[in-house]
C-alpha cells in the first residue's frame, strides 16, 4: 500500500517539475508578459534563491533538504 502511494507521489513530483520546467523555457522564450496563464516562473524561483541565500546558514540547509528530497524520491 506504502509502496503504490510512493509511486503515485513520486510521478505527481515528476509531472510538476516537468511542467515547471516548460513554464521556465516557456517563459525565456516569449517573455513574462506574453505568460499570463503561467506567471512569472523565472522572477519567481528568484525571489525563492533571493530569499534562500538571505538567510544565510538556514537558508543553505533549507535548500540542500529540498536538493535532497528531489534527487531521492
Amino acid at each position: 500500500m506504502f509502496e503504490n502511494v510512493k509511486k503515485t507521489i513520486g510521478s505527481i513530483t515528476d509531472i510538476g517539475l516537468s511542467l515547471l520546467s516548460l513554464a521556465i523555457v516557456a517563459s525565456l522564450l516569449v517573455g513574462k508578459d506574453n505568460m499570463s496563464f503561467l506567471g512569472d516562473v523565472v522572477s519567481n524561483i528568484t525571489g525563492l534563491v533571493t530569499t534562500l541565500g538571505g538567510a544565510g546558514l538556514a537558508g543553505i540547509i533549507s535548500l540542500g533538504v529540498v536538493v535532497w528530497l528531489v534527487n531521492n524520491r
